[in-house]
């Protein structure tokens, strides 16, 4: 577990407000921004991101349906579109990925707390907490 991984379970559990988080993303290198999409891109791939997450997620990241990432990740497969939508080059682009990726992991790992985390699991992100 590294700072970068709490601050993102963080984010996508709402235990610290977005503006931080875009604040922090603002303030990566274009390289590191990149690793930061392509490291969300994972955990929702991990999260078993569906496309039914789609319509929730985009809500959630505060986006237009006519964006570039949340027509990306309304497409269909989901795994492919992610990894798109990680690959995004423009600065705004980026930024609107960054908060569709959250908010796609926020929904799909809440979907999975519910159905196998419920009764308790030793997932070390599931006992976040603000310090």
């Amino acid at each position: 577990m590294n700072e970068r991984c709490v601050l993102i379970n963080q984010l996508a559990q709402g235990l610290r407000p977005m503006a931080e988080g875009i604040g922090w993303f603002d303030g990566l290198g274009r390289e590191e921004q990149s690793e930061v999409l392509l490291f969300l891109r994972h955990h929702c791939v991990q999260a078993r991101a569906v496309i039914e997450d789609a319509p929730e997620s985009i809500r959630r990241a505060g986006l237009r349906p006519t964006h570039t990432p949340a027509v990306l990740i309304s497409r269909g497969r989901t795994d492919e579109q992610l990894g798109k939508i990680a690959g995004l080059a423009p600065l705004d682009e980026r930024r609107k990925a960054f908060r569709l990726l959250i908010a796609v992991l926020a929904v799909a790992d809440g979907r999975r707390r519910e159905r196998f985390c419920s009764g308790g699991c030793s997932h070390w992100w599931h006992r976040l907490s603000v310090a």
